[in-house]
């Protein structure tokens, strides 16, 4: 009962420490801990494009931290703090303990964003608190595993359980008292991304993150891009999009300095969004023509999935499981003159209950030769004739991401412009 008791007077304490957020006083320099995410022997999330060649986290949060620096260095009210300056791995312990030993008024960690599906883009921006979401806990997987790199960190963490609610309580008071202020720097840089640089916002999220989890000071960490987007890693690795970036993070940092001059009590965050059961994929056409990719009839859209039923094929845009994201999508693809395109349920990982889902690996009037690489290089090509026409399909699987993974295995063969195709039993 006693705890119960403490629990709550801790409680009260600290919600009402949150109703104004102190002004700062005026012949004190503001000091801004800049931490560009991963580094040395850590790259981070990278990609390889042919074009672009290949991208690490690293480099792209390293070369952007230090134009967010240069700009607040220009400015007299603000001191700058680096947890590094060149390609090293600072410990997230060393990051934590140089942020709390300079008394910083504010924390901001520079990261790119991956995915295992290349559709997946935008910015968004963390501030410590509880799990949200399955989607978040995977960004927080991933921003975590690197603890293990070090045995300072594998010290320090070692006995934090995220799971545990004794944690999650201590958690909650500890940084209760940052969360407000976080939260409106999380909101004027997703802003900012938004309405300065017109990008699109996945919104401001709590997760535990351990280099947010011990910073006694309103702490964000930015997800500026994913690197696993084509167009998003195109935008984060040029001059032009590193330079937008960091003007937008800089005058976040300004506009929200101003606010805690002017003792302006904070406007509440709305709820991150919630993923939803189904995934959804914009249906642009059906057609009886195959069309390969890169074709104009996509009329320059791209991420185009392409499902055969019977003789029609049917293409669809892009794929997510947020509401607003969905929406989006279906806008786009109607600016791009699309204009009955919908968005259609996919229920993850159902399995077809009356038939499978099979690779459509080629199409020919004639019939492949014994040397075509279709036949050399997959085994057990089955073909069909219809129509005076020859098809080849390669595979049996039951979910349509088994055979989103097995197209993708056909293609790294070398074999092109190949489509899923679901086939029904009689």
């Amino acid at each position: 009962m006693r705890i119960n008791k403490f629990l709550i007077r801790v409680t009260l304490t600290v919600i009402l420490t949150l109703f104004f957020i102190p002004a700062y006083a005026q012949n004190k320099k503001f000091t801004v801990v800049l931490d560009a995410g991963h580094g040395g022997s850590d790259p981070g999330s990278y990609r390889t494009f042919s074009d672009l060649g290949t991208l690490n986290e690293k480099d792209i949060t390293l070369a952007v931290t230090l134009l967010i620096g240069k700009k607040l260095e220009k400015n007299k009210d603000f001191k700058v703090i680096y947890t590094r300056k060149t390609d090293v791995y600072p410990t997230l312990t060393e990051r934590t303990n140089l942020t709390n030993r300079s008394k910083a008024d504010l924390f901001v960690s520079m990261h790119c964003n991956a995915s295992k599906r290349s559709e997946a883009y935008g910015t968004e921006t963390f501030v410590q608190g509880p799990n949200q979401n399955k989607e978040n806990l995977e960004v927080a997987k991933a921003e975590n595993d690197v603890i293990y790199l070090d045995e300072q960190d594998r010290e320090t963490f070692a006995s934090y359980d995220p799971n545990s609610p004794e944690s999650l309580i201590a958690l909650k008071i500890q940084q209760s008292k940052y969360l407000e202020s976080s939260l409106l720097l999380g909101g004027l840089i997703e802003d900012s991304f938004v309405n300065k640089d017109k990008r699109y916002s996945r919104g401001v999220k709590q997760q535990n993150l351990h280099v947010l989890r011990r910073n006694a000071t309103p702490s964000v960490l930015v997800e500026m891009g994913f690197v696993s987007n084509y167009e998003d890693a195109k935008y984060i690795s040029s001059k032009e999009g590193q330079e937008a970036i960091a003007e937008s993070v800089y005058q976040s940092i300004v506009n929200y300095k101003k606010r805690l001059d002017r003792n302006v009590k904070v406007e509440p965050v709305k709820e991150a969004e919630k993923p939803l059961k189904n995934d959804y994929r914009v249906l642009l056409m059906s057609s009886t023509t195959k069309y390969n990719d890169g074709d104009p009839a996509f009329k320059g859209l791209k991420y185009i999935l392409t499902i055969k039923e019977g003789s029609m094929y049917k293409y669809y845009y892009s794929t997510t499981n947020y509401a607003s994201i969905k929406e989006q999508n279906v806008k786009t693809a109607k600016d791009a003159g699309f204009r009955t395109a919908w968005a259609v349920a996919f229920t993850p990982n159902q399995k077809l209950s009356n038939g499978y889902y099979t690779i459509e690996v080629a199409v020919s009037e004639n019939r492949l030769p014994k040397e075509s690489p279709v036949l050399t290089k997959l085994k057990d090509v089955e073909r069909e004739k219809t129509g005076g026409v020859h098809y080849y399909t390669y595979g049996n699987v039951k979910t349509l991401e088994e055979a989103i993974k097995l197209k993708k295995e056909v293609e790294d063969k070398g074999i092109k412009n190949v489509v899923i195709q679901k086939k029904q039993k009689n």
